[in-house]
């Protein structure tokens, strides 16, 4: 069996320019769950920026949701009910 990589929808509830969209990512965290908070590079700059994850997904990267070549990874998780990792 090949190895499941998990991958997060994350949606940036503070940027005005993206809010109500989802972006995909890699996930090197464990446990990470709907509703936790997230710091992930966006845009072609790679700004970091605080988000929200609404969808996990493990999967093949064969199956990803999402192109694995063009996903970005998620830098910090922020477990729902605490300020830091």
């Amino acid at each position: 069996m090949k190895e499941l990589l998990c991958f997060t929808a994350v949606e940036f509830v503070n940027d005005p320019n993206v809010r109500g969209f989802t972006y995909w990512y890699l996930c090197p965290f464990e446990g990470a769950e709907e509703g936790d908070k997230t710091v992930a590079p966006l845009g072609r700059h790679n700004n970091l920026q605080e988000g929200v994850i609404r969808r996990v997904v493990y999967a093949e990267a064969n199956n990803a949701p999402y192109p694995v070549k063009y996903i970005k990874t998620l830098k910090k998780l922020i477990k729902r009910g605490t300020d830091n990792v």
